[in-house]
């Protein structure tokens, strides 16, 4: 928001402005996703409230790309809220699953709302390096350890914004058996799993055996399908985290706008 400030200021004043802001797609959504909008705008249904948690198509969508991508089995019933972008539910996550005196575990650097999310609920945030190698597991276990409480979930995010770092599935391995031993949950925000570049797919961590029992992971349609202004994301994973997820957001949205929902069905089928 500051750099925004600065920004129209700037342009205001006749300079001229090359953003490396906001990470906005400069190409179109896919012509098919734009097609499938458009014929339901005129479906007279379509201007009704939504579902605080999306559609069953939608959601039934992300499950079949998991399966696809990740060889992953979700139920979109119990395992799948679509968010309105991965941040909103990223936020309301922290809202859904805080209690006076928790504390949860985010590297530094991170997105924002990775910490601000618990901060604007009143959770105590415990920072920990943001690495990729023994050193990360170090800190976490000692951080674990340490707190005066037992923290309720760390948050990883690879690959990561801001640093670029990317993982394999071993790290998870390692992440998901750490995090059993001590009983805390794992958060994982996977939205820039699309953008590769060494012919790696970046890994889930619901591909380790047993994750779904302590994980949830957060996607979105921003990045893969340039679709960031439709604030379109998913939490997948273990059914409490998701089950809390959407009863929070069941008393805070009706979900996005219902032509909004097909047409990302469209872009993830």
């Amino acid at each position: 928001a500051e750099v925004t400030k600065m920004k129209a200021a700037a342009r205001a004043a006749g300079r001229d402005i090359i953003d490396f802001g906001m990470g906005n797609p400069d190409s179109k959504p896919p012509k098919h996703v734009i097609d499938k909008v458009t014929q339901t705008l005129n479906d007279p249904k379509a201007s009704r409230y939504s579902l605080s948690r999306g559609i069953y198509g939608l959601r039934k969508a992300q499950a079949a790309y998991y399966q696809r991508r990740f060889s992953v089995d979700l139920d979109p019933d119990r395992d799948i809220v679509v968010t309105i972008g991965s941040k909103e539910g990223l936020a309301n996550l922290a809202q859904a699953i805080t209690s006076p005196g928790d504390s949860f575990i985010v590297p530094d650097p991170s997105y924002p709302i990775h910490m601000w999310g618990f901060v604007i609920v009143g959770a105590e945030v415990i920072s920990i390096p943001n690495t990729t190698g023994p050193e990360f597991f170090t800190a976490l276990k000692k951080a674990i350890e340490s707190a005066p409480k037992k923290p309720v979930a760390v948050v990883v995010n690879f690959p990561c914004n801001p640093t670029a770092f990317t993982v394999d599935l071993a790290f998870y391995e390692q992440l998901v058996d750490v995090c059993r031993h001590y009983g805390v949950y794992i958060i994982s925000d996977l939205a820039y799993c699309e953008i590769y570049f060494d012919g790696t797919p970046p890994p889930s961590v619901l591909q380790v055996k047993g994750a779904k029992d302590i994980a949830v992971e957060f996607t979105s349609v921003s990045k893969s399908y340039s679709m960031a202004g439709w604030r379109i994301g998913f939490c997948c994973g273990n059914p409490t985290l998701v089950a809390a997820l959407a009863k929070i957001k069941s008393y805070l949205d009706y979900g996005t706008f219902l032509p909004v929902q097909v047409g990302a069905a469209a872009a993830l089928n």
